[in-house]
């Protein structure tokens, strides 16, 4: 159970993995832990499938100190949206990690991570059409569908959105 627990789940404004949102999503509130969706604006944004989801709060409004776990989802959104560029976002990762705190990132997503400076020298994975990005910024990029690297937990893409949920939860566990 993860009662008392607090998940921040970040997703670009439009575009995000409907799957890979929806399946850890689901098993976070099942496990009851209290969970918010940000991402770089507020509103309604669709997924890559056509799911539609508000967002109340964005990336500016949170803090680590709220939240046990940041986990980033993935999709075409990443790229087109250029989140692994926003600093916000990634001074939020930093200080995440800084903390000690689960960092977890899916498909496109671990890009973020990647540009955010914590995978250097750490085992990760990617969709495959982001390795040479992982790879230039330091990350041993290794041919898994989940990596779990200390505190970072990285994933594939959708096809392991249910293990990828499996592994945060034990993470936070």
């Amino acid at each position: 159970m993860l009662e008392g627990k607090n998940i921040l789940i970040v997703i670009s404004p439009g575009n995000f993995r409907d799957e890979e949102l929806e399946i850890p999503k689901d098993r976070f509130l099942k496990e009851r832990a209290n969970v918010i969706v940000s991402s770089t604006k507020t509103g309604e944004f669709t997924g890559m499938l056509g799911k539609k989801v508000w967002v109340h709060k964005t990336i500016s409004e949170t803090s680590s100190d709220e939240f046990d776990a940041i986990v980033f989802i993935g999709g075409s959104g990443v790229d087109e949206y250029k989140l692994y560029e926003n600093g916000e976002i990634l001074n939020l990762t930093k200080k995440f990690y800084e903390k000690n705190k689960v960092v977890a990132a899916i498909c496109l997503a671990p890009k973020i991570l990647a540009n955010a400076g914590i995978l250097k020298d750490k085992k990760a994975t990617v969709f495959s059409g982001a390795v040479d990005y992982l790879k230039k910024h330091g990350a041993e990029v290794v041919n898994e569908h989940v990596v779990v690297s200390g505190k970072i937990i990285t994933a594939d893409g959708p096809h392991s959105a249910d293990d990828f949920a499996d592994k945060i939860v034990k993470k936070l566990g």
